[in-house]
């Protein structure tokens, strides 16, 4: 396959119009950045009797950002933090497609929420809102355009995203309140912020599973672009 179907996950909008139903949407830049990556871009409504068929057709998965928060009943958390919005059906979703998508061991990338989730399937748990949990943090929702850098996380050596974008600093663009906060058993934590909060995941025992709290569809750095690349390239292999 040289050019690889890759599922991106669609966000979905309260009910308006004359039909009064919800909305899916999606930023063009992570169909954008797909394509400039070599792969094709498909999205995928919230099917839930589909999961299955759709991770036999697709090569890639890409599960997207959004304005809204992991349930903590799911990392084992009684609590939420005031500041917590959830969309059930939209999470509901992309867990089963994550999973499905493991177990045929085909690559997935999550990003900035898309990492969070990636996170708690494989056992890990999140922070729920950072200034609250860690001290002296750093401004996480950056209050410049979000195709700027925020600050820069540091890569750890040998991990797999370090390879990838082949430096061991990263200027990254920063649009979240919560992050992880443990990650499960060989899961691997592949970027820090200067205040200590995980910027990134991957689990190698998978062919390509990882995750960035940041955004690079939106191409801040060439190690954005690196990423990309890389997970369609994967994809191509699958």
């Amino acid at each position: 396959m040289t050019t690889p179907l890759i599922g991106l996950t669609l966000d979905v909008d309260a009910p308006r119009g004359l039909a009064k139903a919800p909305h899916y949407s999606l930023r063009s830049t992570y169909t954008q950045a797909v394509s400039a990556a070599g792969g094709v871009p498909l999205c995928l409504p919230h099917e839930a009797a589909m999961i299955e068929t759709y991770a036999d057709t697709i090569a890639g998965l890409v599960v997207t950002g959004g304005g809204f928060d992991v349930n903590p009943s799911l990392y084992g958390d009684n609590t939420k933090h005031a500041t917590v919005t959830t969309k059930e059906g939209r999470t509901h979703f992309e867990l089963g497609m994550v999973k499905a998508m493991l177990k045929r061991n085909k690559p997935v990338l999550g990003i900035c929420g898309g990492e969070q989730l990636i996170n708690v399937i494989l056992g890990g748990t999140l922070i729920q809102h950072i200034e609250d949990e860690v001290t002296d943090s750093l401004l996480h929702e950056q209050p410049n355009p979000r195709t700027e850098a925020g600050h820069k996380v540091k890569l750890t050596e040998g991990s797999l995203l370090q390879r990838i974008v082949g430096a061991t600093e990263l200027p990254v663009n920063s649009a979240h309140h919560q992050a992880v906060k443990s990650v499960g058993t060989g899961v691997v934590i592949n970027a820090t912020a200067p205040d200590g909060v995980i910027e990134g995941i991957e689990d190698p025992r998978y062919k390509f599973c990882l995750g960035v709290q940041w955004h690079p569809e939106l191409n801040v750095t060439s190690g954005d672009g690196k990423i990309l690349t890389a997970f369609v390239s994967a994809a191509k292999a699958a």
